[in-house]
This record gives C-alpha cells, sequence and structure tokens, in this order.
C-alpha cells in the first residue's frame, strides 16, 4: 500500500468505533482503503506502529488535539455553490417571501449544518441579497446564517471567505461571480463584505447538543446525514425540530429522506425538490 501501513479486520472495527462513537460517522466494511488514504500523514507524524496504536492514543486523557484531527481527516467535504440548484430557487421563490410576510419583528435567522469550506452558506447569503434587492425593505431586522462544522480546517478556509477559480467554478456563474467577489493579486477571489457579514461561523458536532444556538426559520442540513446510522440520523433530526421556529422549514439533501418523524415535521413537494416543516 502507499499508505504505508495495513489495517486488520479487528483494528477496523475498533476504528471505526471510535470514529461512529466520536462524530456520528458510520464506515462501511469495504472503505479501508478511505482509513488507509486519510490516515498515513498522522500515522507517519504520531509514529504509530499500526492502528490499534492510534486508536490507543485517540482514546487517553489529553488527546484532544490528535482527536480533532483524525475527525478532520475523516470528514468528507465535498460541496460546490448552489449545490442542486432547487433548493436556491426554493428558498427565494417560497421561502423568503413567507418570511418576508410573516411576523419579521425578530432577525431571520438560518442554520447551515455541516457546512464545510462556506459555499452553502455563502449561497444562500448571496440569495437574500437578490430578494433584497426586488424586495426593498424586506427583513428590516435583519438576518443572521450560522454556519457549523465540525471541521476546523475547513472552518478557518470558510472565514477567510478566499477561493481558487478552480473551486469558484463549481455551480458560480460569472455574473454571481463578478457581482459579488473581488480578485486578490494572489489569483484568487474573496468574497465582498456585505455577503461575508451575514455568515458567522461556529464549531459543532452534531452528536452534541444544540439548544444553546437558539430558534432558526429555516435549517439546511444537506448531503451529511447519509454518513450516520439511522438512529443517530433520527436523533439529529429531532433536535433540529427543536431548534426550529413553529412552522420553520427543514432542507435536505436530494439523497436524503426524512421518515419515522411525521409528528414532528409535514413533507411538502416544491416539484422539483421536498422541503420539511416543523408540525
Amino acid at each position: 500500500m502507499t499508505s504505508g501501513f495495513s489495517i486488520t479486520p479487528e483494528e477496523f472495527r475498533e476504528f471505526s468505533s471510535f470514529l461512529e462513537k466520536n462524530c456520528g460517522i458510520l464506515l462501511a466494511e469495504h472503505k479501508q482503503y478511505l482509513v488507509q488514504s486519510r490516515l498515513g500523514k498522522i500515522m507517519q507524524q504520531q509514529e504509530c506502529k499500526n492502528l490499534r496504536d492510534l486508536v490507543t492514543r485517540l482514546n487517553r486523557p489529553g488527546g484532544g488535539l490528535l482527536k480533532e484531527q483524525v475527525i478532520d481527516a475523516m470528514t468528507t467535504n465535498e460541496t460546490l455553490w448552489f449545490r442542486d440548484v432547487h433548493p436556491y430557487e426554493i428558498l427565494k421563490e417560497r421561502l423568503l417571501p413567507e418570511l418576508k410576510d410573516g411576523n419579521r419583528f425578530q432577525k431571520l435567522r438560518i442554520w447551515s449544518a455541516a457546512c464545510s469550506t462556506g459555499q452553502e452558506p455563502y449561497s444562500i447569503s448571496m440569495v437574500i441579497d437578490e430578494f433584497k434587492q426586488s424586495s426593498p425593505g424586506a427583513f428590516s431586522s435583519g438576518e443572521e446564517i450560522l454556519a457549523t462544522d465540525i471541521s476546523s480546517t475547513v472552518l478557518d478556509q470558510a472565514r477567510r471567505g478566499e477561493y481558487e477559480m478552480l473551486a469558484l467554478g463549481r455551480g458560480l456563474s460569472q455574473e454571481r461571480l463578478h457581482k459579488y467577489f473581488e480578485s486578490l493579486p494572489s489569483g484568487s477571489w474573496t468574497i465582498n463584505g456585505k455577503i461575508k457579514s451575514r455568515v458567522r461561523f461556529q464549531s459543532l458536532n452534531l452528536l452534541g447538543p444544540y439548544s444553546a444556538l437558539g430558534q432558526f426559520d429555516l435549517i439546511f442540513c444537506r448531503n451529511v446525514l447519509i454518513y450516520f446510522s439511522s438512529d443517530v440520523k433520527l436523533e439529529i433530526l429531532r433536535k433540529m425540530h427543536r431548534q426550529l421556529r413553529p412552522g420553520g422549514y427543514l432542507l435536505l439533501g436530494a439523497s436524503e429522506s426524512l421518515s419515522g418523524l411525521s409528528d414532528l415535521y409535514k413533507m411538502i413537494h416544491c416539484r422539483p425538490g421536498i422541503i420539511y416543516q416543523a408540525i
């Protein structure tokens, strides 16, 4: 193996158990190659003889930094601008008009869970900006997008708001690029202050409590629940329901569905796309 270490079935089970317990990610048995490719560098730095040695160190008191590095390495951070398109069309054409016409004595609050390098929350902020240009005076109390992720590495990048052209080409139109970004001498681009100012980034493990986050009108939890077991997924969705304001909405990924929680969420077909309203 180019990774430089092999994994026994027992070691893989031990590591999989650690990962699920600490961040909810469920590793399929055929994913040994993923562990080898992503942990090779850490194994070398820590001078671990094998994967069991690494797991032993992870479970020791005071292993917080190493635990963060391992979870960071094992987290999938695949993302792009305006992913799947229709959630952002639903946001602009249906949800923002509805929320604008409701009781807006309080700030519009949106949570982007598992935000990765920032493309989702910044895409949401752009949609809000475009909506406000067509609806002057909307959301006079302001807007806040809370963007959370378990990975400190991607959060640091997201906070900077700087992207290479290759990353910007994934889902971002030329019109929005020139409207909302400024070029830098390095050749990368930075998102403008107005779009950036709506977004607040925070580290959060979805297995932990959410109550301190406050209440939201909308929650985007897209393309992350597929990595969790059914029980963990249901618990996350129950906790998110508690953070939604009455009648608030949950948006999931295109390949994700919500079942078994009909007492908490009402499914709404938007054609294309499905959203879930808190009951």
